[in-house]
């Protein structure tokens, strides 16, 4: 497994010198600068890798550049209206791009309007640390009254509406507003900011669009770009939704493996693959990790890992970002399985046998609370996931565990 970390670029309160510090083997990053259904030109490329390759002092970093997190997928190619052809071209020239820069893996999403959803940014635990948070009863006064959303009311169960009415007659406009941001924060560092406007137009475009077609427009986009990236020698990764349950009225596509099965079979290409996240499938119980890694392994060309503790039975329901190996998900059982798939990987002679992953998200601890990075991720509290991943790692990979002594 080839231990990366994500990097928002030079404006990342979290320094290349501090990913250094914290024993990465190369970057995941992205260029949210660039207005998304443009091309990446192969000078905004060269510029990223440059600031990737040097320290502050102007010494080596001898990091690289190696996964593309995220190269996003417009609207427009989502809901197949206005310049959804024009902005397949540009991804397809983008692909060309980054693979003459060396660069092979290529992660995107194909969630509606929003590309994660959470209520609080910075939820307060017992410890002290902090950490993202989804919490039904807000997210419910949020959709309810403030976005007001038409047959909002119908989507939740009438407990929850209920809770949700008097929790939003006790906020004041303050805790509204924090609330709405919260909500529509979408991709740190993304070029677009949604107003609540903003999403309101996208939903109503949503409206006549099911999950059927969504399913359909993905595939259609597949068809399109997967072949380019087959020929170009890259591997492109689908992130599953994030939460993994519908929200908003959206249609949702990729949350469980039969969704990841019926994409995979849809464009049977290598190249059409996996981001295997367990934060955002650990939402679900019914999402067997270890089980879709043992069963899809062959098609994830990248590991987010992280953990999230379910507040609640329901499909839909409150949860928080737990520590990596301290929720819901078995991360020794899922580590187990991608260590067994790179056993087969190796002994078939892939040149992927290595699965590019990354300690996801984190707990804000010590001075990540004082540093301001992009919520969710810190650096101290990342730093303290990947040691414990990269611990399970080594003793899942020691001679004695595989002797069985």
């Amino acid at each position: 497994m080839r231990q990366t970390w994500r990097w928002f670029g030079p404006k990342d309160q979290v320094s290349v010198d501090d990913m250094l510090q914290a024993g990465v083997e190369g970057l995941v990053s992205a260029l949210h600068h660039i207005p998304t259904g443009a091309v990446w030109t192969p000078e905004a490329i060269s510029q990223r890798q440059r600031d990737i390759a040097f320290m502050r002092d102007g010494a080596p970093s001898g990091l690289s550049w190696d996964v593309v997190e995220s190269l996003p997928v417009s609207e427009d190619i989502k809901k197949q209206r206005g310049a959804w052809r024009a902005h397949i071209a540009n991804y397809k020239r983008s692909l060309h791009n980054l693979r003459d820069a060396g660069i092979e893996v290529v992660c995107y999403n194909f969630m509606p309007v929003l590309d994660w959803t959470r209520t609080d940014l910075a939820y307060r635990l017992s410890s002290g640390a902090t950490c993202m948070r989804f919490d039904l009863i807000d997210f419910a006064a949020f959709d309810i009254h403030i976005l007001q959303r038409r047959g909002a009311v119908e989507d939740f169960p009438d407990t929850v509406t209920g809770q949700a009415a008097d929790r939003f007659a006790a906020m004041n406009d303050a805790a509204r507003t924090t609330l709405a941001r919260n909500v529509v924060f979408g991709l740190p560092g993304a070029a677009e900011h949604f107003t609540l406007e903003d999403v309101r137009v996208h939903l109503a475009e949503y409206a006549v669009i099911p999950e059927q077609q969504l399913r359909a427009h993905l595939v259609d986009f597949l068809s399109e770009v997967a072949p380019v990236a087959q020929e170009l020698g890259l591997r492109l990764c689908c992130h599953p939704d994030d939460p993994p349950f519908p929200l908003l009225g959206l249609p949702r596509v990729m949350s469980t493996e039969a969704d990841y099965v019926h994409v995979m079979e849809a464009v049977d290409l290598p190249a059409n693959g996996i981001t295997l996240c367990s934060g955002s499938l650990g939402v679900r119980a019914d999402n067997d990790l270890p089980g879709m890694m043992d069963r899809l392994g062959d098609r994830v060309h990248f590991l987010h890992l992280r953990n999230v503790t379910r507040e609640g039975k329901a499909l839909m329901s409150s949860f928080h970002e737990a520590a990596h190996l301290g929720g819901d998900t078995d991360m020794v059982a899922l580590i187990a399985a991608v260590l067994r798939q790179e056993a087969k990987r190796r002994a078939a002679r892939r040149a992927d046998h290595s699965i590019p992953m990354r300690p996801d998200h984190g707990q804000d601890i010590l001075d990540d609370l004082h540093r301001r990075a992009q919520p969710g991720y810190p650096a101290i509290g990342r730093l303290k996931g990947l040691a414990e991943l990269r611990g399970i790692m080594t003793a899942l990979s020691h001679p004695i565990a595989n002797a069985g002594g």
